[in-house]
């Protein structure tokens, strides 16, 4: 007795899904092989993340914006206190040079 069923050539299931994959707009994959596709097909995140979260005020430029109402801004007023006792330790930053004949760096390469 003869299958109901009579065995499909693997060409002829290839072209089948090469044709789905055609009508469907879906990556034609063979060989099964890691593509990626469904993380670029998700939604970017990166949007509802920045809508979540407030904006940040920026004190520096209220007080550049309205110099009238004499704001003080703690923080920057905290670094350059700490900047001047940083100096004052000889912690601080080196002096910049005013000709290139003057740097240590020129001085280390001759």
């Amino acid at each position: 007795m003869a299958s109901a069923v009579a065995a499909i050539r693997p060409a002829k299931i290839a072209s089948l899904i090469k044709t789905r994959c055609a009508i469907f707009q879906t990556a034609y994959n063979p060989t099964s092989a890691r593509t990626g596709a469904k993380y670029l097909r998700a939604r970017l995140r990166g949007p509802s993340m920045v809508k979540y979260y407030p904006p940040e005020v920026d004190i520096a430029a209220i007080v550049r914006q309205w110099p009238e109402l004499e704001l003080i801004n703690y923080a920057e007023e905290t670094r350059l206190q700490d900047v001047e006792d940083k100096k004052k330790r000889g912690k601080g930053a080196p002096k910049k040079t005013k000709r290139k004949e003057d740097s240590r760096r020129s001085n280390r390469k001759r």
